[in-house]
């Protein structure tokens, strides 16, 4: 854990630097800075224009009684992507805009789905569960099981049908 930290606090900040000074070089430190300020405000309105258009989205799968959560992890991909764009440096660009790219969203949600899955397995493997491990995750959706459908295991003389009325106060009984 430490390490990560080093390398994310250190050497990625000291990388942006080396080729912020090595692009300057190149061309000169007004066009470098220039870079950087389009490269920021192109980058936020992007990731706004696709947040908005995420939100949307979220918004109409839950009206639908849909679960969002490939939708979740779009938005969040997005919010990742303007995180990196206002954040100078050429890599962070590069990653924030690759992040922008729904091709690219999608790609990383079946690997996000295969690392939740895996994670899963291995918190089962070494707490010793009974539980089937990975249940929920399958490829095919987004990298997450449709939960809306029921289970294979639930038997019908198991369900219980219910119907009920709602009263709005005991004054109106």
């Amino acid at each position: 854990m430490l390490l990560r930290l080093f390398l994310l606090f250190t050497i990625i900040p000291l990388s942006e630097l080396w080729l912020l000074l090595w692009f300057s070089s190149l061309t000169s430190p007004t066009v470098t800075f220039g870079l950087v300020v389009v490269t920021g405000i192109l980058g936020a309105w992007l990731a706004r224009k696709q947040g908005s258009q995420a939100w949307k989205k979220i918004q109409q799968h839950m009206v639908q009684g849909q679960p969002p959560t490939g939708v979740v992890l779009d938005g969040l991909m997005i919010v990742i992507a303007g995180a990196f764009l206002i954040t100078p440096g050429i890599m962070t660009d590069m990653i924030g805009f690759a992040f922008l790219i729904p091709a690219f969203r999608e790609i990383m949600k079946v690997r996000i789905g295969e690392w939740l899955k895996k994670r899963a397995l291995m918190q089962v493997q070494i707490h010793g569960s009974s539980f089937q491990a990975g249940a929920g995750f399958q490829s095919g959706n987004a990298g997450f099981e449709d939960l809306t459908q029921p289970r294979p295991s639930v038997k019908p003389e198991d369900i219980i049908d219910v119907e009920f009325v709602r009263k709005d106060s005991p004054e109106t009984d």
